[in-house]
């Protein structure tokens, strides 16, 4: 019985919460676009942490990424910033998707409307 307790609290630390936005701003800048992104995620250091963003066209084409290179265990949460992102013409809603670097990419994403 000891085995089986072991296992299950091994197995649910694998699969902690994957990373929650929060917050998107998005501005337009001359021809591209600037993104500011909120993001939650319980980082418990380099082991399991936040390490990226995305953002994607309606059609899931990446647009641009935001690669963290570090967890921010005690940093939550935390804010990060993406310009340069050029959006095609006539797009006006896009999607932020986030990652962390053991479970990859959220399966939830964040629709941002491009006004």
């Amino acid at each position: 019985m000891r085995y089986l307790i072991l296992s299950l609290l091994m197995t649910g630390s694998a699969l902690a919460d994957p990373p929650t936005i929060e917050n998107v701003s998005a501005d337009r800048d001359g021809d591209t676009w600037s993104f500011d992104v909120t993001i939650r995620h319980p980082d418990t250091g380099w082991d399991h942490y936040a390490d990226g963003w995305r953002i994607l066209d309606m059609q899931g084409n990446e647009l641009g990424i935001r690669v963290l290179h570090h967890p921010h265990e005690n940093e939550q949460p935390f804010t990060r910033s993406l310009g340069g992102v050029v959006i095609p013409d006539g797009v006006s809603q896009v999607q932020v998707q986030a990652r962390c670097n053991v479970d990859g990419w959220g399966d939830e994403t964040v629709l941002v409307a491009l006004n």
